[in-house]
């Protein structure tokens, strides 16, 4: 018997189903365009502090939420009245980008997407400075298998953050018996 085909709903871009990058992934049902708006990341509105009081980030194991920051004051809860944005996971060498807009938050295609890839954008994490190397591989580790992959879903280091990290190793190489 043959496979029906999957005829995608009009417009309708791409289906959550299982991903080898993390749980559940967001996969093109069509061709997306380069620029292409996708879908807006859903959820409700709260301020900093409440998603701290939801999400204690030091007992959260694994560490898992659909937080997305929109400003200094608001953070978008897509666990609460979400959609399927939530499901779009990190990826180092993504093919999709996060774009606020008018304190919205759009995923777009920053290049074009086939049918069955999947879609991705770059988390970014902002970082506090207080991260260690375990947490980055460990809680904030990245599963992306990008060939670029840096292995972890928190902002690029810059390079003056790298060069001081790299200094602490050497004067620990150093320092050891």
């Amino acid at each position: 018997m043959a496979r029906r085909k999957v005829v995608p709903a009009e417009g309708r871009a791409f289906i959550v189903r299982s991903s080898r990058i993390a749980g559940k992934g967001a996969f093109a049902l069509r061709r997306i365009k380069k620029g292409e708006r996708i879908i807006e990341y859903a959820g409700e509105r709260i301020s900093h502090a409440v998603a701290d009081v939801r999400y204690d980030d030091e007992h959260i194991i694994p560490h898992h939420t659909f937080l997305f920051t929109v400003s200094r004051t608001t953070v978008i809860d897509a666990a609460v009245d979400g959609n399927d944005s939530r499901y779009i996971n990190h990826s180092c060498e993504p093919n999709c980008e996060s774009v606020i807009d008018h304190s919205r938050v759009y995923i777009e295609a920053i290049r074009r997407v086939q049918p069955g890839e999947e879609l991705a954008y770059d988390y970014a994490y902002v970082r506090d400075g207080t991260e260690t190397e375990e947490e980055e591989t460990g809680k904030y580790g990245c599963r992306c298998g990008a060939k670029r992959c840096r292995g972890s879903i928190l902002a690029p280091l810059s390079a003056r953050s790298l060069a001081r990290r790299e200094a602490a190793k050497r004067r620990q190489r150093a320092a050891a018996p």
